[in-house]
Protein backbone atom coordinates (compact mmCIF):
# COMPACT_ATOMS: atom_id res chain seq x y z
CA UNK A 1 0.00 0.00 0.00
CA UNK A 2 1.72 3.35 -0.83
CA UNK A 3 2.77 6.18 1.62
CA UNK A 4 -0.14 8.29 0.30
CA UNK A 5 -3.08 5.69 0.40
CA UNK A 6 -1.94 4.65 3.83
CA UNK A 7 -2.33 7.93 5.21
CA UNK A 8 -5.66 8.93 3.45
CA UNK A 9 -7.19 5.38 5.00
CA UNK A 10 -5.31 5.95 8.48
CA UNK A 11 -7.31 9.16 8.20
CA UNK A 12 -10.47 8.22 7.64
CA UNK A 13 -10.09 5.40 9.93
CA UNK A 14 -13.58 6.08 11.95
CA UNK A 15 -15.57 6.83 8.65
CA UNK A 16 -14.99 3.53 7.73
CA UNK A 17 -15.38 1.78 10.85
CA UNK A 18 -18.54 3.21 11.01
CA UNK A 19 -19.30 2.37 7.88
CA UNK A 20 -17.98 -1.41 7.70
CA UNK A 21 -20.00 -1.51 11.24
CA UNK A 22 -22.82 -0.86 9.71
CA UNK A 23 -22.18 -3.31 6.52
CA UNK A 24 -21.13 -6.02 8.65
CA UNK A 25 -24.45 -5.67 10.37
CA UNK A 26 -26.64 -5.60 7.36
CA UNK A 27 -25.42 -9.09 6.22
CA UNK A 28 -25.96 -10.60 9.35
CA UNK A 29 -23.17 -13.43 8.97
CA UNK A 30 -25.13 -14.46 5.62
CA UNK A 31 -25.47 -13.05 2.07
CA UNK A 32 -26.73 -9.53 1.12
CA UNK A 33 -30.86 -9.80 -0.11
CA UNK A 34 -32.79 -7.18 -1.32
CA UNK A 35 -34.83 -7.24 1.67
CA UNK A 36 -31.27 -6.17 3.91
CA UNK A 37 -31.07 -3.32 1.09
CA UNK A 38 -33.42 -1.21 3.36
CA UNK A 39 -30.82 -1.36 6.05
CA UNK A 40 -27.89 -0.84 4.30
CA UNK A 41 -29.93 2.72 3.10
CA UNK A 42 -29.78 3.28 6.32
CA UNK A 43 -26.16 2.73 6.73
CA UNK A 44 -25.49 5.22 4.55
CA UNK A 45 -27.39 7.79 5.48
CA UNK A 46 -25.88 7.33 9.18
CA UNK A 47 -22.72 7.88 7.08
CA UNK A 48 -23.72 11.07 5.90
CA UNK A 49 -23.54 10.15 2.33
CA UNK A 50 -27.48 11.69 2.61
CA UNK A 51 -31.08 10.70 1.55
CA UNK A 52 -30.86 11.15 -1.92
CA UNK A 53 -27.38 9.73 -3.03
CA UNK A 54 -28.38 6.40 -0.56
CA UNK A 55 -31.27 5.72 -2.18
CA UNK A 56 -29.16 5.81 -5.59
CA UNK A 57 -26.58 3.48 -4.58
CA UNK A 58 -29.03 1.23 -3.63
CA UNK A 59 -30.44 1.51 -6.89
CA UNK A 60 -28.12 0.90 -8.50
CA UNK A 61 -27.35 -2.55 -6.21
CA UNK A 62 -30.74 -3.84 -7.06
CA UNK A 63 -29.88 -3.40 -10.73
CA UNK A 64 -26.54 -5.45 -10.27
CA UNK A 65 -27.19 -8.77 -11.19
CA UNK A 66 -24.45 -10.23 -8.60
CA UNK A 67 -26.04 -8.59 -5.71
CA UNK A 68 -26.83 -12.30 -4.54
CA UNK A 69 -23.22 -13.46 -4.57
CA UNK A 70 -22.00 -10.83 -2.90
CA UNK A 71 -19.93 -11.23 0.04
CA UNK A 72 -18.92 -8.35 2.45
CA UNK A 73 -15.69 -7.53 0.04
CA UNK A 74 -17.92 -7.79 -2.70
CA UNK A 75 -20.54 -4.88 -1.38
CA UNK A 76 -17.72 -2.85 -0.20
CA UNK A 77 -15.95 -2.77 -3.85
CA UNK A 78 -19.48 -2.09 -5.21
CA UNK A 79 -20.31 0.46 -2.64
CA UNK A 80 -17.05 2.38 -3.49
CA UNK A 81 -17.63 1.80 -7.30
CA UNK A 82 -20.70 3.74 -6.79
CA UNK A 83 -19.68 6.04 -4.11
CA UNK A 84 -16.52 7.28 -6.59
CA UNK A 85 -19.22 8.07 -9.77
CA UNK A 86 -20.71 10.42 -7.30
CA UNK A 87 -17.89 12.10 -6.53
CA UNK A 88 -15.50 11.70 -9.99
CA UNK A 89 -17.06 14.64 -11.57
CA UNK A 90 -15.86 17.12 -8.89
CA UNK A 91 -12.11 15.69 -8.86
CA UNK A 92 -10.29 18.19 -10.10
CA UNK A 93 -6.46 19.34 -9.51
CA UNK A 94 -5.83 22.62 -8.89
CA UNK A 95 -4.44 24.18 -12.23
CA UNK A 96 -2.57 28.06 -11.76
CA UNK A 97 -1.91 30.53 -14.54
CA UNK A 98 1.58 30.98 -15.77
CA UNK A 99 1.63 34.35 -15.22
CA UNK A 100 3.10 35.77 -11.93
CA UNK A 101 2.21 35.71 -9.24
CA UNK A 102 -0.39 33.41 -8.93
CA UNK A 103 -2.97 35.04 -6.38
CA UNK A 104 -4.73 32.55 -4.29
CA UNK A 105 -7.74 34.07 -1.95
CA UNK A 106 -8.56 31.63 1.47
CA UNK A 107 -11.75 31.46 2.92
CA UNK A 108 -13.47 29.60 5.47
CA UNK A 109 -15.76 30.02 8.89
CA UNK A 110 -14.03 29.81 12.63
CA UNK A 111 -11.96 26.96 13.25
CA UNK A 112 -11.81 24.91 9.79
CA UNK A 113 -8.20 24.87 9.57
CA UNK A 114 -7.77 27.54 7.10
CA UNK A 115 -4.44 29.08 8.61
CA UNK A 116 -3.29 25.90 8.75
CA UNK A 117 -4.45 24.43 5.68
CA UNK A 118 -2.49 28.13 4.06
CA UNK A 119 0.84 26.73 5.82
CA UNK A 120 0.54 22.66 4.11
CA UNK A 121 -0.20 24.36 0.68
CA UNK A 122 3.09 26.54 1.05
CA UNK A 123 4.76 23.91 1.85
CA UNK A 124 3.64 22.07 -1.04
CA UNK A 125 4.77 24.82 -3.44
CA UNK A 126 7.96 25.22 -2.00
CA UNK A 127 9.07 22.02 -2.48
CA UNK A 128 7.32 21.97 -6.02
CA UNK A 129 10.19 24.69 -6.40
CA UNK A 130 7.97 27.90 -6.55
CA UNK A 131 8.49 31.03 -4.36
CA UNK A 132 5.97 31.58 -2.06
CA UNK A 133 4.41 34.34 -0.47
CA UNK A 134 1.78 34.75 2.49
CA UNK A 135 -0.40 37.68 3.44
CA UNK A 136 -1.79 38.09 6.81
CA UNK A 137 -5.59 39.59 6.18
CA UNK A 138 -7.38 38.54 9.24
CA UNK A 139 -6.66 41.83 10.94
CA UNK A 140 -9.97 40.67 13.27
CA UNK A 141 -9.31 37.94 15.19
CA UNK A 142 -6.67 37.87 17.92
CA UNK A 143 -3.12 36.42 17.21
CA UNK A 144 -4.36 35.49 13.41
CA UNK A 145 -1.34 36.71 12.12
CA UNK A 146 0.73 35.03 14.83
CA UNK A 147 -0.14 32.09 13.83
CA UNK A 148 0.36 32.60 10.02
CA UNK A 149 3.63 33.96 10.95
CA UNK A 150 4.64 30.47 12.49
CA UNK A 151 3.67 28.76 9.35
CA UNK A 152 5.27 31.24 7.46
CA UNK A 153 8.60 30.32 9.17
CA UNK A 154 8.09 26.67 8.99
CA UNK A 155 7.84 26.59 5.05
CA UNK A 156 10.61 29.27 4.70
CA UNK A 157 7.89 32.33 3.23
CA UNK A 158 7.61 35.28 3.77
CA UNK A 159 4.58 36.59 5.65
CA UNK A 160 3.16 39.84 4.78
CA UNK A 161 1.19 41.10 7.94
CA UNK A 162 -0.35 44.51 9.52
CA UNK A 163 -1.33 45.80 12.97
CA UNK A 164 -4.19 44.50 14.32
CA UNK A 165 -7.21 46.04 12.60
CA UNK A 166 -5.69 47.18 9.90
CA UNK A 167 -7.74 47.78 6.88
CA UNK A 168 -7.73 43.60 5.40
CA UNK A 169 -8.29 44.68 1.39
CA UNK A 170 -5.49 47.18 2.07
CA UNK A 171 -3.31 45.01 3.11
CA UNK A 172 -4.11 42.40 0.31
CA UNK A 173 -3.43 44.94 -1.94
CA UNK A 174 0.05 46.14 -0.19
CA UNK A 175 1.21 42.28 -0.32
CA UNK A 176 0.49 42.01 -4.04
CA UNK A 177 2.31 44.84 -4.47
CA UNK A 178 5.38 43.35 -2.85
CA UNK A 179 4.82 39.99 -4.65
CA UNK A 180 4.81 41.31 -8.17
CA UNK A 181 7.71 43.77 -6.92
CA UNK A 182 9.64 40.16 -5.42
CA UNK A 183 8.42 38.46 -9.11
CA UNK A 184 6.97 35.61 -6.80
CA UNK A 185 5.30 32.64 -8.25
CA UNK A 186 2.64 31.98 -5.96
CA UNK A 187 0.39 35.11 -3.28
CA UNK A 188 -2.19 33.00 -0.60
CA UNK A 189 -4.37 35.51 1.19
CA UNK A 190 -5.38 34.59 3.88
CA UNK A 191 -8.58 36.05 5.42
CA UNK A 192 -10.72 36.51 8.59
CA UNK A 193 -12.39 33.06 9.62
CA UNK A 194 -16.04 34.68 9.25
CA UNK A 195 -19.50 33.02 10.21
CA UNK A 196 -21.39 32.98 6.76
CA UNK A 197 -24.30 35.09 9.05
CA UNK A 198 -21.81 38.40 9.59
CA UNK A 199 -22.74 40.41 6.74
CA UNK A 200 -20.02 42.71 7.65
CA UNK A 201 -17.13 40.51 7.52
CA UNK A 202 -18.61 38.83 4.62
CA UNK A 203 -18.53 41.98 2.93
CA UNK A 204 -15.35 42.47 3.30
CA UNK A 205 -14.52 39.30 1.64
CA UNK A 206 -16.12 41.14 -1.39
CA UNK A 207 -13.89 44.02 -1.06
CA UNK A 208 -10.81 42.08 -0.67
CA UNK A 209 -11.78 40.04 -4.22
CA UNK A 210 -12.39 44.15 -5.44
CA UNK A 211 -9.69 45.59 -4.29
CA UNK A 212 -7.01 43.09 -5.42
CA UNK A 213 -8.61 43.08 -8.87
CA UNK A 214 -7.40 47.41 -9.62
CA UNK A 215 -3.20 45.79 -9.38
CA UNK A 216 -4.13 42.63 -11.43
CA UNK A 217 -8.14 42.74 -13.37
CA UNK A 218 -7.79 38.72 -13.44
CA UNK A 219 -6.75 37.88 -9.30
CA UNK A 220 -7.66 36.36 -7.43
CA UNK A 221 -6.95 33.61 -9.89
CA UNK A 222 -8.52 30.60 -7.58
CA UNK A 223 -10.51 31.61 -4.73
CA UNK A 224 -10.85 28.33 -2.63
CA UNK A 225 -13.09 27.88 0.35
CA UNK A 226 -11.76 25.43 3.50
CA UNK A 227 -14.96 23.36 4.88
CA UNK A 228 -14.72 21.49 7.97
CA UNK A 229 -16.13 17.64 7.97
CA UNK A 230 -16.88 17.78 11.13
CA UNK A 231 -19.95 20.22 10.45
CA UNK A 232 -21.02 17.38 7.91
CA UNK A 233 -24.05 18.41 5.31
CA UNK A 234 -23.91 21.37 7.58
CA UNK A 235 -21.04 22.56 5.24
CA UNK A 236 -23.25 23.09 2.55
CA UNK A 237 -25.18 26.10 4.17
CA UNK A 238 -21.34 27.76 4.76
CA UNK A 239 -20.37 27.11 1.47
CA UNK A 240 -23.46 28.79 -0.37
CA UNK A 241 -23.14 31.88 1.48
CA UNK A 242 -19.46 32.08 0.69
CA UNK A 243 -20.25 31.77 -3.13
CA UNK A 244 -22.70 34.51 -2.68
CA UNK A 245 -19.81 37.06 -1.28
CA UNK A 246 -16.41 35.56 -3.06
CA UNK A 247 -16.58 33.46 -6.32
CA UNK A 248 -15.19 30.39 -4.50
CA UNK A 249 -14.16 28.69 -7.54
CA UNK A 250 -12.44 25.41 -5.01
CA UNK A 251 -13.14 23.59 -1.85
CA UNK A 252 -10.65 21.78 0.22
CA UNK A 253 -12.25 19.61 3.55
CA UNK A 254 -10.07 19.71 6.66
CA UNK A 255 -10.36 17.43 9.55
CA UNK A 256 -11.55 14.45 8.00
CA UNK A 257 -9.63 12.09 10.49
CA UNK A 258 -11.29 13.85 13.35
CA UNK A 259 -15.02 12.50 12.31
CA UNK A 260 -17.11 9.42 11.52
CA UNK A 261 -18.71 11.41 9.08
CA UNK A 262 -16.07 11.63 6.05
CA UNK A 263 -19.20 10.52 4.06
CA UNK A 264 -20.62 14.21 3.82
CA UNK A 265 -18.12 14.79 0.83
CA UNK A 266 -20.64 12.30 -1.63
CA UNK A 267 -23.78 15.39 -0.61
CA UNK A 268 -21.48 18.14 -0.47
CA UNK A 269 -19.83 17.57 -3.69
CA UNK A 270 -23.40 17.08 -5.31
CA UNK A 271 -25.05 19.89 -4.29
CA UNK A 272 -22.06 22.51 -4.84
CA UNK A 273 -21.03 21.12 -7.84
CA UNK A 274 -17.23 22.64 -7.38
CA UNK A 275 -13.84 21.13 -7.59
CA UNK A 276 -12.58 19.70 -4.87
CA UNK A 277 -8.86 20.05 -4.87
CA UNK A 278 -7.78 18.62 -1.67
CA UNK A 279 -8.59 16.88 1.46
CA UNK A 280 -6.50 16.85 4.97
CA UNK A 281 -6.67 13.75 6.66
CA UNK A 282 -4.09 14.51 9.68
CA UNK A 283 -2.07 17.37 10.93
CA UNK A 284 1.24 17.03 8.78
CA UNK A 285 2.15 18.82 6.34
CA UNK A 286 2.29 15.51 3.98
CA UNK A 287 -1.85 14.65 5.34
CA UNK A 288 -2.89 17.72 2.59
CA UNK A 289 -3.79 15.55 -0.56
CA UNK A 290 -4.89 15.74 -3.76
CA UNK A 291 -8.73 14.72 -3.71
CA UNK A 292 -8.58 11.28 -6.01
CA UNK A 293 -12.52 10.30 -6.32
CA UNK A 294 -11.69 6.11 -6.41
CA UNK A 295 -9.07 6.34 -3.65
CA UNK A 296 -11.09 8.41 -1.33
CA UNK A 297 -13.96 5.90 -1.86
CA UNK A 298 -11.85 2.83 -1.31
CA UNK A 299 -10.62 3.97 1.65
CA UNK A 300 -13.87 5.37 2.78
CA UNK A 301 -15.52 2.04 2.48
CA UNK A 302 -12.17 0.41 4.43
CA UNK A 303 -10.68 -1.10 0.91
CA UNK A 304 -7.09 -1.04 0.22
CA UNK A 305 -5.98 0.72 -3.02
CA UNK A 306 -5.95 0.13 -6.30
Amino acid sequence: MSGFFSRLRAGLTRSSRALGDGISAAFGGGKLSLERLGELEDVLISADLGVSVANEICQALRDNRELKNMDDIGLREALAVEIAKQLQPVQQQLSLPTAKPVVILMAGVNGAGKTTTIGKLAKRYMADGKTVMLAACDTFRAAASEQLQVWGARANVPVVAGAPGADASGLAFQALERAKAENVDILIIDTAGRLQSNETLMAELEKITRVIGKLDATAPHASLLVLDATTGQNAIQQAEAFLRAAKITGLIMTKLDGTARGGCLVPIARKLALPIHFIGVGEQAEDLQEFDATNFARALTGLEGE
